[in-house]
């Protein structure tokens, strides 16, 4: 029997197994919340932040409901952007994954249409999509929504302030009467309780409010890290920094296993905590962390729940929390007791997208940093010998040793020599043999690393390239646009790409160089999509702030 606080929500054996496959342990809270109404075909209003765990709240139910042997369209979901469309169809494959012959379609402009067509005539249970190119397809004949016993409104506010109202009032007009509709948004604004009022069926409200912020003490920084270069990062940060205790978080149990047993083959003294876990254990692995035995704690969110130790020096977000809020809470067990700490994440990908809704969660930037080199590390590790060296010389503590040091020295032996002989096979006992990694390339600036709908900006062929200083005039088939946030105002390069081709569904490859000034920052981009590009981010923000992004004039 499955005790799991997922088994609870009534969900089924299939997707219970699926969950536990991934690793999660417990459900957020818009999930708890959200998916029982659902599961009794309930409309529903969901009013959570993004990065709460919204999708499988919405994902979750609608697999419960469909029926595998019937192959017409039975779900219809709704996202603003492209990258939303094929992030949430990558869920539903995942949280689906025990459900034979489930077939999901994202549809999406930008894509070959007629890709899109055969892909919807094989059939398919699930259609998750940009309203423009659904709308598309319902003209065409090619979506038919008469079987839709699901709809979701994914970021409804969103989708509003983009321009898609009419889009979505006629695809949810072309449904039958009987249909149950999920309403996901950030706000409740006058769209969305028009769109509620008119196709929502007294529906139930969740709404998940924010909790307390951050503690001021705490000193956050974020790293940019590819999953399989994490271990080694962690490592050399742990090395340079020398924290007492500090708490690694990762997202499952899968991951709590894996960075511990890696940490452990290092010599580092650490251990594990999860939901697997007995209580017995448990206690004593905290016992130690307390004590002092252990130097790393490797946990999930679960089992650190509770966990009160005042002398925490680091709390590694080794995996970024779905939920801004357990970013909160998991930052808030470092700095207590009048004593500054550090939070430091590891992103990479689609996680800079968690990562800013973290920043506007919490309502302040979290700074980048560099990620330590092997110099860095062995620089550290001498400074150590060298100042422990000192100080036993300089207190006395030591045993005389010279019988030993005249036989060297009658064999012709400089004291220098000896000394440093010694230096080096003491710095050889304690050094920890590294790792080469991606992130060590010098032909990469790590600080202004850019990406494209959260991957890493691509050239040619799919391989990275170094980013230069924009030249006079943009390359052949680019147009330089102006835009109106700099420098000044924490614009990153990484940033404004991320955000382009969000909120522009821009294709991979689209965006070239970026450059940043003070109080400006000028983006070349292909031509064919510059128009189009500044028409869609007309009323966007960048951290919180609005701009303009128009043709350069220069």
């Amino acid at each position: 029997m499955d005790t799991s606080p997922f088994s609870n929500l009534g969900l089924s054996a299939p997707l219970l197994a699926a969950i536990e496959s991934l690793g999660y342990e417990k459900p957020s809270a818009i999930q708890s919340l959200a998916i029982p109404p659902a599961l009794e075909g309930k409309d529903i209003v969901g009013l959570s932040e993004t990065g709460s765990g919204k999708t499988a709240a919405f994902v979750l139910p609608a697999l419960e409901k469909i029926n595998l042997k019937d192959h017409s369209p039975q779900v219809l979901i709704l996202c603003p952007t492209r990258e939303l469309a094929i992030q949430v169809c990558e869920d539903v494959h995942c949280l689906g994954i025990n459900l034979p012959e489930l077939n999901a379609v994202p549809v999406y402009g930008g894509a070959p249409i007629d890709r899109q067509i055969r892909s919807l005539r094989k059939g398919a249970h699930m259609i998750v999509g940009t309203p423009g190119r659904l709308l598309d397809h319902l003209r065409r004949k090619t979506f038919d929504p008469s079987q839709i016993k699901l709809a979701v409104l994914d970021e409804a506010d969103r989708m509003l302030d983009m321009g898609f109202r009419e889009d979505m009032e006629i695809l949810l007009g072309g449904l039958h009467k009987g249909h149950q509709t999920l309403f996901f948004s950030a706000t409740m604004n006058k769209g969305v309780e028009h769109l509620i009022r008119a196709f929502g069926n007294e529906p139930e409200t969740v709404s998940i409010k924010r909790k307390s912020l951050t503690v001021a003490s705490t000193e956050q920084s974020y790293y940019e890290v590819r999953q399989r270069s994490k271990v080694e990062v962690l490592s050399r940060i742990i090395d340079t920094e020398e924290p007492r205790l500090a708490i690694v978080f990762c997202n499952t149990k899968r991951a709590v296993d894996e960075c511990t047993e890696a940490l452990v083959t290092r010599g580092y003294a650490a251990d594990r905590l999860h939901g697997d876990i007995s209580q017995q254990l448990r206690e004593r692995t905290l016992q130690r962390f307390r004590d002092g035995k252990l130097e790393l704690l490797v946990a999930t969110d679960v089992a650190a729940r509770g966990l009160d130790i005042d002398d925490i020096d680091i709390v590694f977000n080794y995996d970024l929390p779905q939920d801004p809020e357990d970013y909160v809470h998991r930052i808030g067990r470092t700095g207590r007791a009048g004593r500054t700490g550090r939070a430091i994440s590891f992103v990479f990908g689609r996680d800079i997208y968690r990562l800013q809704n973290v920043e506007r969660y919490i309502r302040q930037p979290i700074a980048h940093s560099r990620i330590p080199s092997q110099e860095d590390v062995e620089g550290k590790r001498t400074d150590t010998i060298f100042d422990t060296l000192r100080d036993i010389l300089e207190s006395g503590a030591y045993t005389p040793h010279g019988a030993q040091i005249e036989r060297l020295l009658d064999q012709g032996h400089a004291a220098t020599d000896i000394a440093g002989a010694l230096f080096t096979l003491l710095r050889g006992a304690s050094t920890r043999e590294g790792q080469e990694i991606p992130e060590d390339r010098p032909q990469y600036e790590r600080s202004g690393d850019r990406r494209e709908g959260g991957k890493f900006d691509k050239g040619k062929g799919g391989k990275k390239k170094k980013i230069e200083r924009l030249s006079p005039t943009p390359e052949q088939g680019m147009t330089r646009l102006f835009l109106s946030l700099g420098k000044s105002q924490g614009a990153q390069p990484g940033e404004i790409a991320g955000m382009l081709y969000r909120e522009a569904g821009l294709p991979d490859g689209a965006i070239g160089k970026i450059a940043l000034f003070p109080r400006h920052s000028l983006i070349d981009i292909r031509s064919d999509f510059a128009d189009a590009t500044i028409e869609a981010t007309r009323h966007s923000k960048l951290r919180g702030k609005p701009f303009r992004l128009a043709h350069d004039r220069k």
